[in-house]
């Protein structure tokens, strides 16, 4: 990572002024007992990174039709079923009609 400036919490916390301004240049990784914690990155590399990260997350009950026809139309069988009652009794508990 010859791209980044590492630095300990320690050294990050008496110089954070020093390392934000770095931080415009190129990437600070910060150290936590000798293992990299975070990551300080320029607002643009950040919005950059952000743009293109094109996950998305749905509630169920906006997932598009087709990923609702293939979840349902799918193969399960080779899934451990070892839990199936423990869930569907939990379920039933919650006052939820278990499949």
């Amino acid at each position: 990572m010859s791209d980044i400036t590492t630095v300990t919490a320690t050294e990050f916390k008496n110089s954070t002024g020093l390392f934000i301004e770095q931080a415009a240049k190129k990437p600070i990784a910060i150290t936590k007992h000798g293992h990299p914690s975070r990551v300080l990155i320029d607002i643009d590399e950040y919005e950059r990174l952000k743009a293109r990260d094109t996950r998305r997350h749905y509630f169920v009950e906006e997932l598009p039709d087709e990923w609702v026809e293939a979840l349902e139309a799918a193969d399960y069988s080779h899934l451990d079923s070892s839990m199936d009652d423990e869930i569907a009794s939990d379920l039933r508990k919650q006052g939820i009609e278990a499949p």
